[in-house]
Order: structure tokens, then sequence, then C-alpha cells
């Protein structure tokens, strides 16, 4: 079986030739001395921009999207500027927010208008958000009434909503419907939409009663009315429900679609499993870099100076704790002065205690997406991670004791580093339950800085207990 990535890069390849092509054809004419060098410049580029332009229409939107991430600037805004319209909104869908929030101010509106009338309804209400508020307008005007509306009744759910993520592309029939009447409905609409696998059932009043697979039409004689084989309690969700939760029911039921419905369960829409993989991916490598202090969608390809200041709130708060836990220290000269061994055995006991908070976090972090931890439970599940704490404490606490005795020769020193890392891997189990819950708590994303404030936590009570313990047993 072929491997994604390296046929992914294969694709890529004839590109990125034609781009270092293009850089050292250019640096070579450049450097001539002809009368006509800015004719022939002229006629290499054009050259160049062609075949690139030929390249990408083989191209797949998304594919696009990926080499765009990957390039530097420069070379971005070369291939964008030969995307055609056609593809344009799509890979503006495709690329993180910050990398199509530089595409945009950099693009002619005309262009942008072009390129978003095109676009799945559903799909614009991602990049309508990050449009000036002109060319935005020029778009809905482009638009059919009908998408209009179904891109303004979407952006009134929150980003990390169902109805936010949901299409309007969907079958549905009345609960009086035949088999015949379906198929024919099905034959009017010309070409099913993506991840069409069932057909929804609905009332009078639009309200769902049901739904049933579409191979079931081909199952039963056409005068079989779809009511006797629907399921009638159907995986439904509404449309102001948590996107994380109805991506575990997804997983859980092993659903491709299922219909999303309103506060009066009046069907609106239908959710698809591409849209909640795409959600899913973006809250992972969201999370991945919230729990270091940086943003979701950080460009890795950004101008040194704009990825600088994005990095400032988090160095600041970093900067902060680093010196509260060197002011702890300080309260301690004296006795570090009486007894250097403490200055080369106090970083492990904040080192393990840093490890052991991290596991903590992690698996809260885990429960807390998987909706796992509950009221009911949570009192268990912080037992238990102290249980743990003290028993890896005590074990390893005695370890390092042990090697600070030998080491030194001070039986009292080993005894500070047993009972210093068993009192530090218990306060960091501690730490790593109550960040993520309080974060969660407030409304929070569980994973924001977590690991600066955990830092924070364990190497100052990691040194105040060490220390403290010193001052107090061998001085």
């Amino acid at each position: 079986m072929t491997d994604p990535t390296s046929r992914l890069d294969r694709r890529l390849k004839p590109i990125l030739d034609l781009l270092h092509r293009h850089e050292l054809v250019d640096g070579l004419v450049r450097q001539q001395d002809q009368p006509r060098k800015g004719l022939v410049e002229g006629l290499v580029h054009r050259q160049h921009l062609a075949q690139l332009g030929n390249a990408l229409g083989k191209l797949h939107a998304a594919d696009i999207a990926h080499l765009l991430e990957r390039l530097l600037p420069d070379d971005r805004m070369l291939v964008w500027s030969q995307v055609s319209d056609a593809d344009g909104g799509d890979v503006l869908w495709d690329v993180n927010d910050t990398v199509a929030e530089a595409l945009i101010a950099r693009t002619d509106p005309q262009r942008l208008v072009a390129m978003c009338r095109r676009m799945d309804p559903d799909d614009l209400v991602y990049v309508a958000e990050l449009l000036p508020a002109d060319v935005r307008s020029r778009v809905y005007a482009s638009i059919e009434q009908e998408d209009r509306d179904w891109v303004d009744a979407s952006k009134r759910y929150p980003e990390d909503s169902v109805g936010h993520l949901m299409t309007p592309e969907m079958l549905a029939v009345a609960e009086t419907a035949t088999v015949k009447e379906t198929l024919k409905t099905i034959r009017r609409l010309g070409d099913l939409p993506d991840q069409m696998d069932r057909v929804f059932v609905t009332d009078a009043r639009g309200r769902l009663v049901g739904s049933f697979a579409l191979t079931k039409l081909f199952l039963h004689p056409l005068r079989t009315p779809v009511a006797q084989f629907m399921d009638r309690d159907p995986a439904s969700f509404y449309a102001d429900a948590p996107a994380a939760r109805t991506a575990l029911a997804f997983e859980r039921y092993d659903l491709i679609s299922a219909p999303v419905l309103d506060a009066k369960d009046k069907l609106i829409g239908r959710l698809t499993v591409d849209h909640v993989m795409d959600f899913v991916r973006e809250e992972a490598e969201e999370d991945a870099l919230l729990r270091e202090g940086l943003r979701g969608d950080e460009d890795l390809f950004a101008p040194a100076l704009f990825s600088a200041r994005r990095r400032w709130l988090w160095l600041f708060v970093n900067l902060l704790t680093a010196f509260v836990a060197s002011r702890v220290i300080g309260v301690f000269e004296g006795t570090i002065e009486q007894l250097v061994a403490l200055a080369t055995l106090m970083p492990i006991v904040a080192s393990i205690g840093g490890n052991t908070g991290n596991q903590t976090v992690a698996l809260f972090i885990r429960g807390l997406a998987l909706d796992q931890i509950k009221k009911d439970n949570v009192g268990y599940l912080v037992r238990k991670e102290i249980g743990i704490a003290a028993f890896n404490g005590l074990i390893w606490g005695c370890v390092m004791g042990a090697v600070a005795w030998l080491l030194y020769g001070n039986p009292r020193l080993g005894m500070v580093m047993a009972i210093a890392t068993l009192l530090n891997l218990v306060v960091a189990a501690i730490a790593g339950v109550t960040v993520p819950l309080v974060m969660n708590k407030l409304g929070r994303d569980p994973a924001l800085g977590s690991s600066v404030m955990l830092t924070f936590v364990t190497d100052s009570m990691g040194f105040f207990i060490f220390l403290g313990l010193a001052a107090a047993v061998l001085v």
C-alpha cells in the first residue's frame, strides 16, 4: 500500500522543482548584462508562471493548501497568484487561519469575490469571517439568496458548535413517502452530496421522525412506505450542541452523517464525518500548541517579529513565575552557602515533580475532551492520582535519598531528599488535577498554558519544600 505522505510528496515535487528552477534562472538572468535584459527576464518569468499554473491545476485544493503552509512567504505568494479562482476558495478554507489571513490581505478584492462566490455555503461560513467587511458584503451580494440565508444562519452558532459545522446538503422525504417517490426525489437531485448514506424522514411540520440507510431503497418493493422500515430513533444532534461531544458520538456509533435539529426538533441541516474529522484535527493541533503557550493557528513561516509578538504573553507569564521561583531560592541563600550539595540536588526534585504533573495534566485534559470526567467520578480520580504520586514518591524518593546519601555521605541529606521528592510529587499531582479542572470550569480550553502553570507550581514548591526541609534538618 502506498504511503499517503510519500504520495503527496511526489505530487508536490514538480512544483517545488519549478520554484527552485525559477529562482536559479531568475538569478542568472539578472546577472547578465545585455540590452534586452528586462524583456528576457519578463519572458522567463511568464514561462515559469504558466508552468506553475498548469502544475497546480492538477492538484487537489487540500494539496495546494498543504503546499502553501510549507512555503516561505515569497514563494507562497507566487504559488497563490497562480491558483485558479475555482480552487481559491477551497484552498482558503483548507489552510490555517493565519496563512489564510496573510493570503487575503495581499489578494485583490475582486479576485477574492470571484473565489468565494464559487464556494459551498457551509464552507463559505468559515472563510467569510476572515474577509474584510467590504469584500464580505460583495461576496454576499453575489450569491443566491438561499445560500446567503444559510451563511447568516450558521454564523449565529459558536465556532465549536454543531450548527457551525453542519451543511445544508441533505436528502429528506415526508413520512408518507414510498420507496418509488423517494427514488424520484433522488433522481431529481442529479448528484448525491458527499457522505450521503442516509435519508431523513420528516413530518408535515418539518420535524425529524426517523431516518434510514440509502441501501434500504433497493431492498423493498417500490410501493412500500418508508415509514415501515425507517429507524424511529436515529442519532441526531441539536445545532447548539458542543461539536467535541458530537465527535465522540460519531466515533462511538461509526456515523458517516447525522441530522441536525433546532430547538423545536425541526430538521435544519446535516453533519458529515469529514467536517467532524476536520474539527477534531484542528482541536488536537490547537491543544498541542496551547499547552506550550502558543496560538493554535501559528504559522511556521510567519515573519520573525510577528511570531515573536504573539509569544510575548506567555513568555511574560513564564518570566513572572520564574522570578517567583528564584525568590524562593533567594530566601534560602544562607542555607545553600552552608551546604553546596543542595544546589546540585534541588533541580532533581523540581524536575521529577514536573514530569509527574505533566502526566496527570495529559490524562485529565484527555478525560475532559472525551467527556469521561464528571462530578460523580472526579473525586475518585483525584484520590487515585494523589495515591499514585504518593506511591511513586515513596519508591523514587527512597532511591534518590539513598543516592544522595552515597554521594555526599550524609544520611540526613538523604532523608531530606527522599521526603522532598515524595511531597513534591504529591503537590505536582494536585496541580496536574487542579489546572485543567479549573480552566474547564471557567469555560477555557484546559490545555491553555497548562505546562507554564504546572512548571511554576512544581519548581516553586519543589525548591521551597527541599530547601525548607534542609534548613530545618541540616543547618
